[in-house]
């Protein structure tokens, strides 16, 4: 049965406008990250070899992810995208947009490239903010480096059928709402390993995306 996690600590709440929000981000993202004692908030246990998978940067394959803001209805959101059952890699799963680094690219450029792509949007007028820790990811051999950035106006998707099944767009709120925190047993390989995940609507994310996302919610705290 699910159950909610702990609050792991105060998350500042305020009622301060996108502006601001997205002010204060920019500035955050400028002095030390929250790191790896975030992002371990959110991972499987104990299944997550954290001797492994933190503050690796310098291994695996590059790939760039986007986690990227924009207004809609009087508040920020994000999008994530849900993968669809015949893509190569992590069919089904939810994840931020983004992919492997090309040749010649920065992470920031490869986040930019791969949301164009997978969610057919024109990111021109996008402000990138700073990027949050890198994650390492062995069963996949990605160290994915994970992109902050804002869209001025709302973002209007048309998503590329043959990888992206569903765009779920998630509520800044609703991330620094700890009740969206829960942990639930599943058997893998086997075993009953415990799953933190974050709810979203009723989409599971769970894995490195929510590693991720534990990271980019632990800039709120005071």
């Amino acid at each position: 049965m699910d159950a909610p996690l702990k609050s792991t600590g105060s998350v500042r709440r305020t009622a301060r406008g996108s502006a601001s929000v997205l002010r204060y981000l920019g500035e955050r993202l400028r002095r030390p990250l929250p790191g790896p004692s975030a992002q371990l908030r959110m991972a499987p246990d104990p299944s997550f070899d954290a001797r492994t998978s933190l503050g690796a940067g310098e291994y695996g394959r590059i790939a760039g992810v986007l986690l990227l803001l924009a207004p809609r209805r009087g508040q920020l959101f994000f999008p994530l995208t849900k993968r669809t059952e015949t893509v190569f890699r992590h069919r089904g799963q939810i994840s931020l947009p983004g992919g492997e680094q090309d040749a010649g690219e920065t992470p920031v450029r490869t986040a930019l490239r791969e949301t164009e792509e997978e969610l057919g949007v024109e990111l021109a007028d996008v402000e990138i903010h700073g990027v949050l820790t890198p994650l390492y990811i062995p069963p996949s051999d990605f160290c994915v480096h994970p992109v902050v950035a804002s869209f001025p106006g709302a973002l209007k998707f048309r998503p590329r059928a043959e990888e992206v099944a569903e765009v779920i767009e998630v509520p800044l709120a609703r991330l620094l709402d700890p009740s969206a925190r829960l942990r639930e047993t599943r058997f893998l390989a086997g075993r009953p390993v415990e799953i933190p995940f974050f709810d979203f609507g009723g989409h599971k994310v769970w894995g490195a995306t929510a590693m991720i996302l534990a990271e980019f919610a632990a800039l709120f705290e005071p």
